[in-house]
């Protein structure tokens, strides 16, 4: 792949992964976007489970699947090595943008919190959670994280070299700010329908399986040195581990 096609090619999967992102925002929190967690015509329950079920399968498949090392040796064959990472953040934005297209919702309701001052810091801690993801990707390299520094590098005809292992700001009280943030934002909401509740215990049990996965990858890469720092920092709770004597 020529190297300008390919920085264009690593741009337009970036601009479709931020406005996928924006958009999730609007999709879990009822505002502004034309289909939201919770509008559109209701289906049967059975019927929209399974559905939902299935859509929030094929986002965590694809998501898991395409970031674990085997599957990237064996996918490079194929995908030139600057627009891997391009490629694989386009098919999670694309995966993304079919659970939002056929959601399908479930407006039974669990919780309406009527107090103005609950409701303020429900939505304060939703969009808290929002920053502290965009906060964490910039922490690690976010051009980095999305793929652009690595069409960038290629295009300058520069050589791509790993960022290292590093644990800056919010990586010193959890090892995965950007999972937390997700969390918060996902289960932060003043109205909490089944169909809501579905997808944030879906998507919180996937963050818990893909954490294990990434971690031991990270092991593997690091050793020692991810183990030391497993063992000081919790993975999703600010809380300090107490030192072994």
């Amino acid at each position: 792949m020529g190297r300008l096609l390919a920085f264009v090619y690593g741009v337009v999967s970036y601009v479709v992964f931020f406005v996928t992102f924006l958009y999730a925002i609007g999709f879990v929190g009822n505002f502004v976007v034309p289909k939201s967690i919770d509008s559109g015509e209701p289906a049967p329950f059975a019927q929209a489970l399974l559905i939902n079920a299935l859509l929030l399968g094929i986002f965590a498949i694809q998501h898991s699947v395409m970031a674990r090392p085997g599957f990237k040796r064996w996918w490079t064959q194929f995908v030139p090595k600057p627009v891997e990472r391009s490629t694989y953040v386009l098919l999670a934005s694309l995966a993304l943008i079919l659970v939002f297209w056929q959601w399908r919702p479930m407006v039974d309701v669990l919780w309406n919190v009527e107090n103005s001052v609950a409701r303020y810091a429900l939505w304060a801690l939703f969009f808290l959670g929002w920053v502290i993801v965009l906060i964490g990707t910039s922490l690690i390299n976010h051009f980095d994280l999305f793929g652009l520094r690595q069409v960038y590098l290629y295009q300058q005809g520069k050589e791509y070299t790993e960022l290292g292992f590093r644990t800056p700001f919010l990586y010193k009280l959890v090892r995965h700010p950007i999972m937390l943030g997700f969390i918060i934002a996902f289960w932060a909401t003043p109205y909490m329908t089944v169909g809501h509740l579905v997808f944030a215990t879906a998507t919180t049990a996937f963050i818990l399986i893909a954490i294990q996965l990434e971690e031991r990858d990270i092991v593997s890469v690091h050793g020692t040195e991810y183990e030391e720092y497993r063992k000081q920092v919790s993975a999703l709770l600010p809380i300090p581990k107490r030192s072994k004597a």
